[in-house]
């Protein structure tokens, strides 16, 4: 018995492998729905759904610069604190001094590339029909993905603590003052009263709720790291897995109309 047969026949090859390698179509349909990763996507599709000309890749491009963000992001949290005395001095290093300082450059220009993925991905799969029944929900989880990849964008352009960000978020988060019913000079805000007491002000709406303060400072800084780098990424990870599941579940990849 040769050393790769030992290896594996081996009880921890076994345990971790369970079916043989995937060389015809049984074993790799068993494969696809046995591996945790690999279920979520269906175990065959039709070569016409998958010919670029059709499908543009920007699904698949949209989740290769989502991983090249959460990678390169990690990478950045070992280099920058979220204060005000450190912000801008750490994203000026990362720049100037420190040796994986092109991380921020390929984390920055990633991010703009996945707004633009996005948005032609959505624009392919109307343009296609695929948002139909059956796929009228995994539509809606890709206009969720959507606005929380803009959400991305927009919580991470203030990290940089500099004069530009700063003012573009407070421009930005001006508008959360106009929300209906949560925003302070929004429409409806003043039905939610209570006993003559407005429950929704200028302490308490959506902006308020937003940047932690009346002003940026501090804890909109804060608040908007945790968001940018931990909330927002978990919930679009897990969206992402179900609109892949859903995709498998739903057919495949939708065919060309």
């Amino acid at each position: 018995m040769s050393v790769g047969e030992y290896i594996r026949n081996s009880q921890i090859w076994r345990s971790i492998f369970r079916h043989p390698a995937p060389y015809d179509r049984r074993n790799r349909a068993v494969v696809m729905l046995t591996n945790f990763f690999l279920h979520l996507h269906p175990v065959s599709v039709k070569k016409g759904g998958i010919a670029l000309s059709y499908t543009w890749c920007m699904g698949g491009v949209t989740f290769f610069l989502f991983l090249v963000e959460a990678l390169t992001g990690v990478l950045l949290m070992f280099y920058y604190r979220p204060t005000l005395e450190w912000a801008f001095t750490d994203i000026r290093n990362l720049r100037d001094v420190t040796t994986l300082g092109i991380m921020r450059e390929i984390h920055r220009w990633g991010a703009h590339a996945m707004v633009i993925t996005v948005w032609l991905h959505m624009y392919r799969v109307f343009l296609t029909g695929s948002y139909k029944p059956p796929r009228e929900f995994n539509w809606v989880i890709g206009v969720l993905l959507l606005v929380l990849t803009l959400l991305l964008s927009f919580t991470g352009y203030l990290l940089p603590w500099d004069q530009l960000a700063i003012w573009a978020i407070t421009v930005g988060s001006n508008m959360a003052r106009a929300t209906p019913f949560l925003g302070h000079e929004g429409p409806g805000f003043q039905l939610l009263n209570v006993g003559g007491y407005d429950l929704i002000t200028n302490a308490s709406d959506a902006r308020f709720l937003l940047l932690g303060a009346r002003t940026v400072g501090e804890e909109t800084l804060n608040r908007f790291y945790i968001l940018h780098c931990v909330a927002i990424p978990l919930v679009v990870a897990t969206l992402i897995a179900i609109h892949f599941w859903r995709v498998r579940k739903d057919g495949g990849i939708s065919q060309p109309l």
